[in-house]
């Protein structure tokens, strides 16, 4: 018995000793979590109470030349339904007009839209998707439908909103006015002027201290933001709407006729380097053409009988030889070291001078013209080159541009055949914008002048920043040089490869190319064209520097540079020139203004009244700008098809006639 009672002591000794360990560690827990690491644990419970909030900054707009809207934001919706969140006699009473609301805004049956619903309370669905890409307008209706109307908890109505980027005029332009974006990779892309101006655009995020209330519920603690968000700026490109029109469509036809791969055309204004229009379209899938790559911007590639306007210069710079100079194109096939130089034209063109080989653009002539007064001093006429500014990047605003190449004598790159293939415009490498910044400063008496795609960063009515004119080289060549070469370049429309293009009634200078394209047969693909002219208008008091290129014209339809690429051109000078009014007229359309005005007057009218009636009607939108027009009846829900450009003078579709969510509607421009 004695031993028992022993034991027993023992056991309850071992047991308090367990339990005087237990409260002296419980005792150091706690001192540790109060005094140790009692500041992590509080700034946990803070973090989940209390939470640092962002608020998006707005971003900036992008606009045109002419104020036309480019790039915008605006607000997406999401609607979702909580199907267990209204009480089942709610649900019972609202669910049938829930569906007939519904089937009047979306155009399914009411149905469907009662089947769906009555399933997903079944199914305990508490995230039923109801519908998607609502604008604000749309997404406040779909809010006051039966049902919705009770709100979150008792409606069951559930919302999630982002912002979203649109471009008013479509796909125009798009790589250039471009994006920012993330990848799948998680990496940040910026492309075009969104991406060049970016800090400028983006604005910065405020920040606000929220509490949590219930379960994903939070509210504000004080009335004021920790950091208030500063919106973006506004960013005014160098593009003009009209021009861009004008550019893209005429490239787009040019594309589809010969079936190329892709092309390029960039309308540069003379004096301040202003980029007014900029066109990119490549071949996709399905035969159609969309801007996916920057092709003025990023492609370098052989340009051809355009780079011949480099070798001439140089000539006439070192007074080598003058324009009137003759030469025998030798039955238009010579031979340097074992490679043969031909001309297009079979035969060759017989004696004729250095300006007339220019004109016809004899491969024969210019290569004789260069190789003879370089051959023993190649370094010079490389050097002309590299004075040009033609081995360099222009170091544009954007990103992305390509890496021009001039071989350098002893390089890697030089050989024997380097100088008389650099003449016709093989064995060097330059953008489509690159070579337009050469032609440029020729029309510009020598001033080389960096292309803008920017003039202006503003907040509101007020300037934070101009970019004006930008030198590259104040003068590439002396005046009498300029003379000499503007007047070959005339002559190439008037009587040259070009004579095709010419017009009396407005004057242009400029230089067809027809560059063969992989004629080493790299990568298992054959020999293609490159079909390219440069130049600008008008001849004789140049406004606008233009050039356009089209790579892989189908050569069963042509692929000459004044056939594929010419008419481009001509289109684009034709339009500017015929459609801008005379100073005779200026007073006729300042006239116009007040007409205009008083247009606008009535059309607000109007839609104010619709508004106060039914905002599911057609509006009355004839005498609005177009890109005013695009916006507006997007953010309604319609499909908009636009011909020509200007301000609405006809829509299909009746003013005042109920549509329907995705209804086309096709508006004729003036």
């Amino acid at each position: 018995m004695a031993i028992e009672d022993k034991n027993i002591s023992f056991r309850m000794y071992i047991l308090a000793a367990v339990i005087f360990i237990m409260a002296i560690l419980i005792t150091v827990k706690l001192t540790n979590i109060q005094w140790v690491h009692g500041d992590h644990y509080r700034q946990l419970a803070k973090e989940r109470t209390v939470r640092d909030f962002v608020i998006p900054a707005n971003k900036g707009n992008v606009y045109s030349a002419d104020g036309s809207l480019l790039a915008t934001s605006i607000p997406n919706y999401k609607v979702r339904f909580d199907a267990l969140a209204p009480k089942a006699e709610d649900f019972k009473q609202y669910v049938k007009p829930l569906a007939d609301s519904l089937s009047a805004m979306f155009g399914k049956p009411s149905g469907h839209y009662y089947n769906e619903l009555r399933k997903a309370r079944a199914n305990k669905n508490r995230y039923y998707l109801v519908a998607r890409n609502l604008s604000y307008t749309e997404y406040m209706r779909v809010k006051s439908f039966p049902l919705f109307r009770l709100g979150a908890y008792k409606g069951g109505i559930i919302t999630e909103q982002r912002t979203i980027r649109e471009h008013p005029i479509g796909r125009i332009a798009e790589r250039t006015i471009g994006y920012e974006r993330v990848d799948h990779k998680g990496e940040n892309l910026t492309v075009g002027i969104e991406g060049a101006f970016s800090k400028y655009l983006n604005g910065k995020d405020g920040r606000r201290m929220m509490q949590k209330i219930a379960k994903k519920q939070w509210k504000p603690i004080g009335d004021n933001n920790e950091v208030e968000p500063v919106d973006g700026y506004d960013v005014v490109s160098t593009i003009d709407v009209y021009i861009q029109d004008i550019a893209h469509h005429a490239l787009l036809k040019q594309l589809e006729y010969y079936e190329a791969d892709h092309g390029c055309v960039v309308v540069m204004e003379t004096k301040t380097g202003y980029v007014k229009a900029i066109s990119n379209l490549g071949r996709q899938k399905d035969g159609s053409y969309a801007e996916t790559v920057n092709y003025a911007v990023w492609e370098s590639h052989e340009p051809g009988s355009t780079f011949k306007l480099a070798g001439l210069v140089a000539l006439l710079e070192d007074k080598k030889v003058d324009t009137s100079q003759v030469y025998d194109s030798k039955g238009g096939d010579i031979t340097y070291f074992g490679r043969h130089v031909r001309d297009s034209k079979k035969g060759g063109y017989g004696k004729i001078s250095l300006a007339r080989g220019f004109e016809v653009s004899s491969n024969t002539v210019l290569v004789q013209a260069v190789y003879e007064n370089y051959k023993d001093n190649p370094q010079e006429f490389v050097d002309h080159l590299n004075d040009f500014g033609l081995n360099k990047r222009l170091g544009i605003s954007l990103k992305g541009e390509g890496r021009p190449m001039i071989p350098q004598p002893g390089d890697a790159s030089w050989s024997k055949l380097a100088l008389p293939w650099m003449a016709f415009g093989y064995n060097v490498s330059m953008t489509p914008l690159q070579t337009l910044t050469f032609y440029n400063a020729i029309a510009n008496d020598g001033e080389m002048v960096k292309p803008l795609f920017v003039q202006e960063i503003k907040e509101w009515d007020r300037t934070i920043k101009k970019f004006d004119k930008e030198v590259i080289n104040p003068k590439i060549c002396s005046q009498a040089t300029i003379k000499k070469v503007k007047a070959v370049l005339e002559n190439v429309v008037k009587k040259g490869t070009g004579s095709k293009l010419y017009s009396k009634d407005f004057s242009m200078a400029g230089k067809t190319g027809t560059a063969q394209m992989n004629y080493g047969g790299g990568k298992g693909e054959g020999m293609f064209y490159s079909s390219s002219f440069a130049g600008y208008f008008p001849a004789d008091n140049p406004q606008y520097s233009c050039i356009v290129i089209i790579h892989k014209p189908s050569t069963s339809k042509g692929y000459y540079g004044a056939d594929v690429s010419g008419p481009v051109f001509k289109r684009i000078a034709q339009k500017i020139f015929t459609d801008v009014p005379s100073t005779n007229q200026v007073k006729k359309l300042e006239s116009k203004i007040a007409k205009q005005e008083q247009l606008y007057a009535q059309y607000y009218a109007r839609e104010q009244k619709s508004k106060e009636t039914n905002s599911n009607v057609v509006p009355n939108i004839v005498g609005m700008s177009g890109m005013d027009a695009v916006a507006l009846l997007g953010n309604m829900g319609f499909k908009v098809q636009v011909i020509g450009v200007g301000k609405v003078k006809k829509q299909s579709l009746t003013p005042g006639t109920a549509f329907k969510k995705q209804q086309t509607i096709t508006l004729e421009l003036s």
